[in-house]
């Protein structure tokens, strides 16, 4: 086999391996930039609202009917603040602060004996859902 076929089987070897490594590279950073993880996007993150200060703390035990509060950062819409035990709606006070509301409510009479979850859910003032809540134990 002369030499010039072998040096033209080596340098077409040589430009398709620098074309796959070319298209790999091309292909993986244009589905970042698709996905928003360029650089120059227009889309800012959800920034959600916040809830703490949750009282009585996580898994204390409390009688039916104890009262419980926590904080709803500012950017919540106060409006849009709903909270359920055990998926039983229960009425709320919600206090403007310096900081963001003050949300009061009581635990329904009819649980006892049992574990339940203080759900809460709100909208932002930029329409972001945020969902948090804290376990307590009824006796």
């Amino acid at each position: 086999m002369p030499i010039y076929f072998l040096e033209f089987f080596r340098e077409l070897f040589m430009n398709l391996a620098k074309l796959i490594v070319f298209l790999i590279f091309s292909f993986s950073s244009t589905g970042a930039f698709s996905y928003g993880g360029g650089s120059g996007g227009s889309e800012k993150a959800c920034d959600k609202p916040r809830f703490t200060e949750f009282t009585p703390a996580h898994l204390t035990v409390v009688s039916a009917q104890s009262e419980f509060t926590f904080m709803a950062s500012a950017l919540t819409n106060p409006k849009t603040i709903d909270v359920n035990v055990k998926k039983l709606a229960v009425e709320i006070e919600i206090n403007e602060m310096s900081t963001g509301y003050l949300v009061t409510g009581m635990l329904p009479d009819s649980l006892q004996n049992t574990y339940a979850r203080v759900n809460i859910t709100a909208t932002g003032t930029n329409n972001c859902v945020a969902n948090d809540g804290w376990l307590l134990k009824i006796e």
